[in-house]
């Protein structure tokens, strides 16, 4: 089944452009538009897509709140977010990840990495590319733990690999990433990543990577 993609953006001439580009895969399917987050809201409801593109600066409604409407408890449908930017260190990219979008990609970014985060994305992982993340973490540096704080108790309950595996879904790397880096298969870091979220109470990869950041397990500028 195709994977069915509302668009969400304040700027018609971006949202054709965006229609061209992921129309032409067979298996993407544009089933909707909408100019700012109420809409964006509406069209989840009467669409129930399975990615929703998401612009963050909007009228009426940003696209930090709609994320988090979209993605939160009581969520409209099981959409998941993909942020657009246009800047790749913008404050509203932290708040977004924090709402629930499973990651964010540059406006200017190649067509080929378009079609190829909402594939990522509706497959149900995150969307991090690790150098702009690690940018923002940077950035945001002191707005984070130094390290020296104490570990939070939760964090115990993992096991050696699984705090392995946590600071490498933290760096952006993928599941296959991953296996190659631990020499392990593909689905044996599904399985320890799914660990993780569970013990952790958290929802997916990109919580898992703040959580990782802000209890200070990975610190912003490390390898």
């Amino acid at each position: 089944m195709a994977i069915r993609v509302l668009l969400v953006d304040d700027q018609p001439l971006l949202r054709t452009g965006f229609r061209m580009i992921l129309e032409a895969e067979q298996d993407i399917a544009v089933v909707g538009e909408a100019g700012d987050g109420l809409q964006a809201l509406d069209q989840v409801r009467a669409l129930q897509p399975d990615v929703v593109l998401m612009d963050i600066r909007m009228p009426r409604m940003d696209g930090v709140e709609a994320t988090r409407q979209i993605t939160g408890p009581g969520r409209d449908g099981p959409a998941k977010v993909l942020v657009l930017t246009t800047f790749d260190l913008d404050e509203y990219v932290v708040e977004a990840l924090k709402a629930g979008a499973s990651g964010f990609l540059l406006k200017d970014a190649p067509a080929n990495e378009l079609v190829q985060a909402i594939r990522v994305v509706a497959a149900g992982e995150a969307m991090l590319a690790p150098s702009i993340t690690r940018r923002l973490l940077d950035k945001y540096a002191t707005h984070l733990p130094s390290g020296d704080e104490p570990v939070p108790d939760t964090l115990h309950t993992l096991t050696e690999r699984e705090v392995e595996v946590l600071k490498l879904v933290a760096r952006g790397l993928s599941n296959a990433e991953i296996a190659a880096d631990l020499f392990v298969s593909e689905t044996t870091v599904k399985t320890h990543v799914g660990h993780v979220l569970t013990k952790l109470g958290l929802r997916d990869r990109v919580q898992a990577a703040v959580y990782a950041y802000e209890s200070g397990l990975v610190r912003p500028g490390a390898q």
